[in-house]
């Protein structure tokens, strides 16, 4: 039987079309649909359940130490209140998840991670556990992100909260016009500026119901969650990275930390890392008409020998064609190179192309602008 969030009686109130998900009976469109939802996000704001994730504090004297033995990243320099995305590895190099790390204090960290690896995550952790670390579980409480160019302003005029100042990938602890305690991080999984709002189970639509109420908020499911993300090219775990993909095959290299030498399966990672690697992560623009999907091969345009295989793909609004990420041979990799995908037979032209598809939006990224 599937798990409910707090918030799935919300869902069903605004009329959602079910479905699970790791486990979940989750929402996947409302009423106006996928397309919609999606440009809804890119133009205004959106909110997203996206309490089926963990979210763990790891606490005690040994609690970094433990982090750069379970992770490549080093975390040493990082302030408190700085979130960073991160890796865990597994003994060959393999990534366990994917995970947002944030360093509370000097002694303690908040983690976020998958969904569909929640319960093997938090195994994973406790094995490895050592004297000194403290870690829970944070089974009480929701998560709910925030995504899209208005949602500074929203946070501001329904809470009075001005985070202008508040850099991307930053997390401070406030208080709700209610009084309740959240944990308010600005990072998500759409390119666009934004939060996800930690809050207590039995507070969450109380929440929700309010951020509902401004007029440039509206509730997202996770079909649109995920067009959103794969136009930014962002990982999906299961499907663009798993147990049996290493950092450098997958392009997240820059997780690593240069005086992190130590961690789970260090030697095939800085094996990969000094060596190369027969593979790479990359993304794939269709330059005709049509979609490729997830296992489709993906095929050199000379030879029309499969060089890969696409791991996400769909349809991007924002573009109005097929993108996708794959993995191809690393001598095929680089940007511009003309392929095809095996789409049911019919071979459809495409070409490796830089990710993100469209530029992101993040609060960092509109000061570099600026």
């Amino acid at each position: 039987m599937s798990k409910q969030t707090p918030l799935y009686q919300a869902h069903l109130d605004s009329g959602a079309k079910m479905g699970p998900f790791a486990g979940y009976d989750m929402p996947l469109y409302y009423g106006e649909g996928v397309m919609a939802e999606h440009e809804w996000v890119r133009e205004h704001a959106g909110i997203f359940d996206v309490s089926h994730m963990g979210q763990v504090i790891l606490s005690g004297e040994n609690a970094m130490a433990f982090l750069e033995r379970i992770t490549p990243s080093s975390f040493g320099k990082l302030p408190d209140g700085r979130a960073k995305y991160t890796v865990m590895t597994n003994d060959k190099g393999g990534i366990v998840d994917d995970l947002i790390v944030t360093r509370m204090a000097s002694d303690q960290f908040f983690a976020v991670i998958n969904a569909g690896c929640k319960d093997k995550d938090i195994a994973w952790m406790r094995e490895h556990l050592p004297s000194g670390v403290d870690m829970q579980v944070l089974d009480d409480r929701a998560l709910v992100a925030l995504q899209g160019d208005s949602a500074e302003s929203v946070m501001r005029d329904l809470f009075g909260m001005d985070l202008s100042e508040i850099p991307y990938m930053w997390l401070i602890e406030a208080s709700l016009h209610d009084g309740t305690d959240v944990y308010v991080s600005r990072l998500g999984y759409t390119g666009e500026d934004g939060f996800e709002i930690s809050v207590p189970a039995d507070k969450a639509r109380a929440l929700w119901d309010k951020l509902l109420s401004h007029d440039k908020v509206k509730p997202i499911g996770l079909a649109a969650r995920d067009s959103l993300r794969l136009e930014m090219g962002y990982c999906l775990y299961g499907h663009d990275i798993d147990d049996t993909t290493s950092p450098v095959e997958a392009g997240l290299g820059w997780v690593m930390g240069k005086e992190n030498t130590g961690f789970i399966g260090a030697g095939h990672v800085l094996g990969h890392k000094e060596d190369g690697v027969d593979r790479q992560r990359v993304g794939i623009r269709l330059t005709e008409k049509g979609v490729a999907r997830e296992g489709v091969d993906i095929l050199d345009a000379q030879s029309m020998e499969k060089i890969g295989t696409l791991t996400s793909g769909g349809f991007s609004p924002s573009l109005k064609g097929g993108v996708g990420q794959g993995y191809v041979q690393t001598d095929k990799a680089e940007s511009g190179t003309k392929v095809f995908v095996n789409v049911r037979g019919r071979n459809i032209a495409a070409e490796v192309a830089d990710m993100p598809f469209i530029p992101a939006r993040t609060k960092s990224m509109k000061k570099k602008a600026a």
